[in-house]
């Protein structure tokens, strides 16, 4: 005897319907923009990981809708696309903030803070990982290394550093972004919302006044190693733990890591210690 689908209740559904498509003026638009993309390849299907980007700069996250264009602009089946979209965490599957705010929790990160701030933010937001504030201005997750471990512990909003945080100065930065305060990273350029960050990333020039000139490149924590290959001479550095009376040095123009930051950061921030605070053996 075998018995139904219905009766072992599974549901088979019904199939989905084709996506919808763009407005003929929004697709006419992006498909000039798409066709300038693919004209820099010498093979169309490479434009894909760009492409995803300019669909997710017009939507804030990769539709059925933006597949389908992508699969119509370079003959390819909506599942090819579909195994792309989904396979890079880069792109967004459902509607997110206008702030992706990304906080390592990554082996390094973490043990410096990064676990005691992303906590933090999911109590002081009221969302949990990969959720969207009600104002829809801040998605939460963690993530994984972001290659700034001589910066740890690191937050990313829209791709850009935020580095040396603590529970409370992570606080202080989702609260000015909810509320539009001005807001510059640490390094890098000027902010900007996701969407306008994603049309960056599909290859069109960021046309903000400064903003090239201000991205910038490595941090000098990053080039330390470099320096010392090439035979430059560092300066001597006397830090002395905070607080212990002793004579400081006048304050660095720069920070250089997470280990001798001029502000606050996990490692001296009491409330949330960066390692064990009992004695071996204890």
């Amino acid at each position: 005897m075998t018995t139904s689908s219905s009766e072992q209740g599974v549901s088979l559904g019904m199939p989905q319907l084709p996506a919808p498509a763009y407005p003929d003026d929004v697709r006419a638009r992006l498909e000039a923009d798409g066709r300038e993309i693919i004209a820099r390849y010498p093979d169309s299907r490479s434009a894909l990981l760009p492409l995803l980007h300019l669909v997710q700069a017009e939507e804030g996250h990769v539709t059925r809708t933006g597949q389908q264009f992508c699969a119509d602009l370079l003959e390819l089946t909506t599942a090819e696309v579909a195994a792309v979209a989904t396979f890079y965490s880069m792109y967004r599957r459902r509607p997110s903030g206008d702030y992706q705010v990304g906080v390592c929790t990554n082996t390094l990160c973490a043990v410096m803070g990064g676990d005691a701030i992303f906590e933090s933010l999911q109590e002081h937001l009221g969302v949990g990982n990969g959720e969207t504030t009600d104002d829809g201005k801040v998605t939460l997750e963690h993530i994984e290394c972001n290659a700034a471990c001589d910066f740890a512990p690191v937050v990313m909003v829209n791709w850009e550093f935020f580095d040396n945080q603590t529970p409370a100065s992570a606080r202080r930065l989702v609260d000015d972004l909810r509320e539009g305060a001005p807001v510059a990273p640490t390094r890098g350029a000027p902010m900007c919302t996701f969407k306008e960050t994603a049309r960056i990333l599909a290859g069109f020039p960021d046309e903000r006044p400064g903003a090239v000139e201000a991205s910038g490149g490595a941090g000098p924590a990053s080039l330390v190693g470099l320096r010392l290959a090439r035979g430059e001479a560092a300066p001597a550095r006397v830090v002395h733990p905070r607080g212990s009376g002793a004579p400081q040095n006048e304050p660095p123009t720069e920070h250089l890591s997470s280990h001798d930051a001029p502000q606050d950061t996990s490692a001296s921030d009491p409330a949330h210690p960066a390692g064990p605070v009992a004695e071996e053996g204890e």
